[in-house]
């Protein structure tokens, strides 16, 4: 084998500084389902593995992506541990939509929540836009669609 055959993203998770109100982002926001939100009681036989995998989180779904949300470690504040796209690790996340009509109905929505966020963007050369904007921690967020379905 040359390489990895490696598919579309399975999972990711994210420590968050506020674990409700980043629920309520991805959920209300961008629509995510709430996958799994607590462990089974511990009379469960699969109590401990998902005790294990929750992390005191919550784990969301996305067209079939799960899409796990932590704490941040209790020693650490959020003011000291900040998202910073400069430093080593994730620089931003971005979903598809499915045109360029979804990008400027998604402007409206952020701003009707109080979502700041850029300018609706044009990258010619990979011919997409694209929609940046930061989740409750200051995560980098963008949305993306064909720059073909403009009109």
């Amino acid at each position: 084998m040359s390489s990895i055959p490696v598919g579309p993203i399975h999972h990711l998770r994210m420590a968050v500084t506020d674990l409700d109100r980043s629920k309520d982002f991805y959920t209300e926001i961008l629509g995510f389902e709430v996958a799994l939100e607590a462990p089974p009681p511990p009379t469960d036989e699969h109590h401990d593995e998902l005790v294990d995998s929750l992390q005191g989180g919550v784990i969301l779904m996305h067209q079939g992506m799960f899409f796990g949300l932590r704490p941040t470690d209790e020693e650490r504040s959020a003011a000291q541990d900040r998202f910073d796209p400069f430093r080593v690790g994730l620089d931003h996340l971005s979903f598809t939509v499915p045109s360029r009509a979804d990008l400027d109905a998604a402007a409206a929505l952020l701003d009707e929540r109080g979502v700041e966020h850029g300018p609706i963007r044009d990258l010619a050369p990979l011919g997409l836009s694209f929609l940046a904007f930061f989740d409750p921690d200051g995560i980098a967020l963008e949305l993306t669609a064909p720059m073909a379905d403009q009109a």
